[in-house]
């Protein structure tokens, strides 16, 4: 009787599912768009303006807000996208593997060029369409 009352205590009577570590609500492609237009900010400022202590500053910045762009897309890519949405949209993969690579070392963490910029813009911003494109589905 006593396992049984015990049994009957501890067993679960909430079967819960997530379709992501946390409640999808905390994922957003904006996180990483935001930080991209600093990166395309940082580098318009510095076009006609060659005083070393401003460069030198814009480029910490710069690297900085970089990074944290290929932080934010790999949150997305590993946290909130799972093995049906890459189904559904092969291309996500290299979406973000060209992403992450213009927000890089051989990207606008080398680069003055805004053009840089704009194509990584351009890539979060189709990866933000495929994002809500399954918000919409779920």
């Amino acid at each position: 009787m006593t396992a049984r009352l015990l049994t009957r205590l501890f067993a679960p009577t909430i079967e819960v599912s997530a379709h992501c570590d946390l409640p999808c609500g905390i994922y957003d492609p904006a996180q990483a768009k935001l930080e991209a237009q600093s990166v395309k900010a940082c580098m318009e400022k510095v076009q006609g303006n060659d005083a070393a202590d401003f460069v030198a500053r814009a480029r910490t910045i710069k690297e900085e807000r970089s990074d944290l762009v290929k932080h934010h897309l790999w949150v997305l890519w590993t946290d909130y996208f799972k093995p049906p949405h890459f189904e559904k949209y092969p291309q996500l993969h290299e979406l973000f593997n060209e992403a992450t690579k213009l927000a890089g070392a051989g990207g606008t963490k080398a680069s003055w060029d805004v053009a840089v910029a704009d194509q990584l813009l351009a890539k979060i911003d189709e990866i933000a369409d495929i994002f809500w494109e399954t918000k919409k589905a779920a």
